[in-house]
């Protein structure tokens, strides 16, 4: 066993910038190679842990003996504008441990398991093809942001939450505000308070006049004495927020990345389903779009790999580096859509992993090879030094994607 003294020298700094728009930063693959488990320097001067490999980020995912909890001392919180809403906001169950985590997720798991989403895809369908009958009446330039990649898992979580689509422009720019790093502490309160309190009324307003929705069902929980309004507030948060933030930025950058691949897209425009399930795998391998790693901190002294983490250390565990681990898959940095068996941890792993996966899947089994049918010929109008990644972001993907069909 070993232990790592935290030194000037040995310090890294966590997250780096980007090389190349469609890859994460170098640094982290040379870590891998030879740092796989070292100290990195964070925004507030800590040094957590900071894990690369595949095998090992997966191991602390499915270990009980590191918390998600960032209420605990040495948890090391992504950025200052997290802190500030940490402090703030209500905590929703992926930052808490069992069994209060347990006790909130299982009122959810039944919203999301396949057979339930499957019966959405009616609904994701038309949503699709009236989306893309949009763009083809209007002008043949646009903002694919704007006119598909957003629209559509926003309208499809309104519609499974029951939060008015009406809505949309006001909630999708508080989300902003809130998964932009750099947002300052006025900017920081300002939406978060606008969101909760929106969430708050809305909640209350369904529990005493429930519709056929996800929302409106735990607010009969509320009524039945199982839960608290807020938790209901809190819950709704996370999944109106996670539910179009992640899949619109999977869908926007995975296009670009098609894009540049015209094989591989050529593939998704007329693969069978099975084609097109691995291509969804293989973006979400690739791309990774929750690039600033997920976030532990360890319960007692755990030793990983050879390595003595001791209790009350924090851990980063960059899924976006353990997705493009050699020791994994061959060739990891390649897009190829029909590497068969992907088992990335991009929706994380253990008991945190993401609960809304089918719908996200589904969402951009759907949505990849429509857009690529309908407009043969689109392509990307400006160069890639003209498009705005959004590095500084908790979500990665780009900010407006202009194209032509």
């Amino acid at each position: 066993m070993t232990t790592t003294e935290v030194s000037e020298q040995a310090q890294t700094s966590y997250p780096m910038a980007r090389e190349c728009p469609y890859s994460p930063p170098a640094e982290l693959g040379r870590l891998q190679a030879d740092e796989p488990i070292t100290r990195a320097r964070i925004w507030d001067g800590s040094t957590p842990w900071l894990l690369t490999r595949y095998a090992d980020v997966r191991s602390v995912l499915a270990d009980p003996r590191f918390s998600s909890d960032p209420y605990r001392d040495g948890y090391p919180t992504v950025a200052a504008s997290r802190k500030i809403r940490q402090d703030r906001q209500r905590p929703s169950f992926i930052f808490m441990d069992d069994p209060d985590h347990a006790r909130l997720r299982k009122m959810l798991i039944g919203e999301f398991t396949v057979r339930r989403i499957e019966t959405l895809r009616p609904l994701i369908e038309q949503t699709v093809t009236e989306l893309l009958d949009a763009m083809e009446a209007g002008p043949r330039e646009t903002d694919l942001v704007q006119a598909f990649a957003l629209p559509l898992p926003s309208l499809v979580i309104c519609h499974l939450l029951g939060v008015p689509y009406a809505d949309h422009a006001f909630f999708q720019e508080q989300s902003h505000a809130l998964l932009d790093l750099t947002s300052g502490e006025e900017k920081v309160v300002a939406a978060l308070d606008a969101l909760q309190g929106y969430l708050d009324e809305l909640a209350e307003a369904k529990r005493k006049n429930p519709t056929d929705d996800l929302i409106s069902r735990l607010g009969a929980r509320v009524n039945a004495g199982e839960l608290e309004i807020s938790e209901v507030s809190a819950m709704a948060f996370l999944l109106l927020v996670a539910g179009h933030e992640t899949t619109a930025n999977m869908i926007g950058l995975g296009t670009l990345t098609l894009l540049h691949h015209p094989d591989q897209a050529a593939l998704v425009r007329d693969g069978d389903t099975a084609t097109v399930r691995s291509a969804v795998e293989e973006l979400l391998r690739v791309l990774t779009v929750t690039h600033v790693g997920r976030r532990r901190v360890a319960l007692e002294d755990v030793e990983v790999d050879g390595t003595l983490i001791r209790a009350g250390e924090g851990v980063i565990l960059a899924a976006e580096a353990a997705n493009r681990d050699p020791e994994k898959y061959s060739h990891p940095d390649d897009l190829d859509i029909t590497r068969g068996t992907n088992q990335h941890v991009a929706f994380g792993f253990g008991i945190h992993q993401c609960l809304g996966q089918p719908l996200a899947r589904i969402e951009l089994q759907i949505a990849y090879p429509a857009l690529l049918q309908r407009f043969p010929d689109l392509r990307v109008t400006v160069p890639d030094s003209e498009i705005r990644f959004r590095e500084e972001m908790a979500v990665y993907g780009v900010h407006e994607l202009p194209v032509a069909f």
